[in-house]
C-alpha cells in the first residue's frame, strides 16, 4: 500500500495506467485536492502519446510488379530436345525463350533479395525502438521522476522527465520555431560551465522526444540553435533551459 507520503510518485505511473485498483483509487482521491499531480498528470500524458509503436512495413508494391511483370512477358521454356546439327529457328526461338525465363528469375530473385535486406533493416530498427520506448516509460514511471517545464524563446514547450535512480531523461519539444535554413536544435547537458551534447534534432523537426542518459549530476538541461550538422559546444544563445537540481 502506498503511504499519504509517496502517492505525489503515482503520477507517472497513472498516466501510463500502470497502477492496480486500488492504488488508482487512491491517486484519483488525491490528484483533486492537488493540483501540482494534476498538471503533472497532463504533462505526461501528452509525453506518453508520443510513444508511437512502429508498424510493420508491407511488401513493396514494386517487388510484386516485378513478378507479375515477368510472369506475363515471358513465355514457359519448352521441354528439352535432342538439338538437330543445325540450329533451325525454333531452336533459337526456344533457346532465346530459356533465357529470357533466366532473366526473368534473376530479376524476380534480385527484387526478393532487396526486399529481404529491407525486412531485416526494419526488424532491427523496430527491437531498437521498442527497447528505446521501454527505457522512456521506465523513467516516466520511476519513483522518483520529477517533471519540469519552460517556454522556449521564440514559441514553444520544452518539457524534461528526469529519473535520478535510471540516470537518464525524457526530453520532450513541442510546437518550437522552425530553427531556421541549414539549422537545428541542439540539446546541451551542463555540468558546472561545462556543456555536452545531449543529442541533435533534426533540421526541420520542432517537436520531437529524446532519451538522454547521463544526467546524474548535471545542473541544466538547455537547448540551442547550431547548424544542421551539430556543434562541439554552443554557439547561440539559449533558446530553453531546464534545471535538474532543486
Amino acid at each position: 500500500m502506498t503511504s499519504p507520503l509517496d502517492v505525489h510518485s503515482l503520477a507517472g505511473p497513472y498516466s501510463l495506467d500502470a497502477l492496480d485498483d486500488i492504488e488508482r483509487e487512491l491517486f484519483e482521491d488525491h490528484i483533486i485536492a492537488c493540483e501540482t499531480c494534476a498538471v503533472e498528470v497532463a504533462e505526461l500524458r501528452e509525453t506518453a502519446a508520443m510513444l508511437a509503436e512502429p508498424t510493420w512495413a508491407v511488401p513493396p508494391p514494386r517487388l510484386k510488379t516485378a513478378v507479375m511483370a515477368q510472369i506475363s512477358g515471358t513465355r514457359q521454356s519448352l521441354p528439352s530436345m535432342r538439338p538437330p546439327t543445325r540450329r533451325t529457328p525454333a531452336l533459337r526461338w526456344r533457346h532465346r525463350s530459356r533465357s529470357l525465363v533466366a532473366a526473368g528469375v534473376a530479376a524476380v530473385v534480385a527484387a526478393a533479395g532487396v526486399y529481404v535486406v529491407q525486412e531485416l533493416r526494419l526488424r532491427d530498427q523496430r527491437i531498437v525502438a521498442q527497447a528505446e520506448t521501454a527505457r522512456i516509460e521506465s523513467v516516466l514511471t520511476a519513483p522518483d521522476a520529477k517533471l519540469r517545464a519552460v517556454n522556449v524563446d521564440g514559441g514553444g514547450r520544452l518539457t524534461v522527465v528526469t529519473s535520478d535512480n535510471r540516470d537518464e531523461a525524457v526530453v520532450v519539444l513541442a510546437d518550437a520555431t522552425e530553427p531556421g535554413p541549414d539549422k537545428a536544435y541542439q540539446l546541451w547537458l551542463i555540468q558546472g560551465s561545462t556543456p555536452k551534447s545531449a543529442g541533435l534534432l533534426a533540421p526541420d523537426q520542432v517537436s520531437g522526444m529524446r532519451l538522454v542518459s547521463g544526467v546524474r549530476g548535471t545542473n541544466i538541461l538547455a537547448m540551442t540553435i547550431e547548424p544542421a550538422a551539430g556543434s562541439l559546444v554552443p554557439t547561440t544563445s539559449v533558446k530553453a533551459q531546464v534545471p535538474l537540481t532543486g
